[in-house]
């Protein structure tokens, strides 16, 4: 095994294969140097996984393949659990339980271990069983409720909220926060994640807001939710888009001035029933200019501007591109450096599979497992 840098290197994370919050939340981990080892199952289908090509999550682990339902498998899963800081899942509840490698069966194996669980649910309640994706998990804790244009429908949101920041993100926090805790006590523990937790948790500035009546539940009609003027977006000449967000007094006032305006003139932004006429005149303004143009006067000041890019623009930005939010990765292509960053133990992206169990033999070696005899088995592939 290559030697990994990062805070987390020393730490191995081994993870049951999943989709999109649990790989982003063990990439997280992953690229601050735990050595990630993926477990991919077999037996459920005729033949081996089918091989995939590279994804961004997918870096920073190595992958075995296991029979989950085989004895011999579940051997091999404890022998990765006794030897392990940390084990994550995203199965639904219950599941771990029936093959033998639930918190109770792994901790039994390994007390320091910390056992990740990520669900959309929780691991109970009337829920807890259900089938879910983001936009279920967002449209339950007023997320998506909570955005979209006024007079019009809530917005489906880009499983952000729901996958990533509410589930992946959390996830990689708990165990983090759980590996510090066994570190001084010598003890592991169970971190329940779910993911409408994570969006409530992430809500929570709103729900207070909501409660104290700054931020109505008329859509489109919030300082934050594109009711406000001077917190929007605006088209230009050329059919693109800007975004503006002076809040403060004198961030406004530059705004106003460098877009010609005559304070005086204006109506008053702390009235809300100003801010459609204020939105047309500013609507106006901007359309008389290309975004190029807009961003040479603007960007920069405190006008608080920034130029509304496509994912494929932001990649070419020169702010971006001189911070290396992007940089080259293995194979061509960019990938985007780790974060946070840190000063003397920076995280470093590890290797990446070529395809599931492409790492079964290697990482056997190592627990001293012989991968022939469990091949012939058809416990692992």
């Amino acid at each position: 095994m290559t030697a990994r840098s990062g805070p987390l290197a020393g730490t191995t994370v081994v993870e049951l294969a999943g989709l999109g919050a649990l790989p982003f939340g063990t990439q997280k981990l992953g690229d601050m140097g735990a050595d990630v080892i993926r477990v991919h199952r077999i037996g459920e289908v005729p033949g081996d996984p089918p091989a995939h090509t590279y994804r961004e999550y997918d870096r920073g682990r190595r992958s075995v393949a296991v029979d989950l339902k085989h004895p011999q498998g579940v051997g091999v899963i404890k022998a990765l659990a006794a030897r392990a800081d940390a084990f994550v899942e995203s199965f639904r509840p219950g599941v771990c339980e029936r093959l033998g490698i639930g918190p109770d069966d792994l901790l039994a194996v390994n007390e320091r271990l910390v056992y990740g669980r990520l669900t959309g649910w929780g691991q109970d309640g009337p829920l807890s069983s259900a089938a879910g994706h983001s936009i279920n998990y967002e449209a339950i804790t007023g997320a998506v409720g909570s955005i979209g244009p006024k007079g019009g429908p809530p917005v489906p949101l880009l499983q952000v909220l729901g996958d990533f920041a509410g589930g992946g993100l959390q996830l990689a926090f708990g165990v983090a926060c759980a590996l510090f805790e066994a570190g001084r006590t010598g003890r592991g523990q169970v971190v329940d994640v779910a993911m409408v937790d994570g969006v409530t948790s992430l809500y929570s500035v709103y729900y207070t807001m909501a409660r104290t009546g700054f931020h109505h539940e008329e859509l489109g009609t919030n300082l934050f939710d594109g009711g406000a003027p001077h917190y929007n977006v605006y088209e230009t000449s050329d059919h693109k888009w800007v975004a503006v967000a002076p809040i403060e007094p004198h961030f406004y006032e530059q705004l106003v001035r460098l877009l010609g305006l005559d304070p005086a003139s204006l109506p008053d932004r702390e009235d809300r029933s100003n801010w459609e006429p204020l939105k047309e005149i500013f609507a106006g303004v901007f359309r008389t200019r290309t975004r190029a143009e807009w961003q040479e006067l603007l960007e920069g000041t405190d006008t608080c501007f920034a130029p509304v890019l496509t994912l494929a623009e932001a990649a070419d930005y020169p702010a971006n591109r001189e911070r290396q939010v992007f940089r080259p990765a293995p194979g061509g292509g960019l990938e985007l450096t780790p974060t946070p960053r840190f000063s003397r133990t920076p995280g470093q992206p590890g290797p990446n599979y070529a395809y599931p169990g492409a790492d079964t033999s290697d990482v056997l070696a190592e627990l001293g497992l012989d991968a022939a005899t469990l091949r012939a088995a058809g416990a692992v592939a």
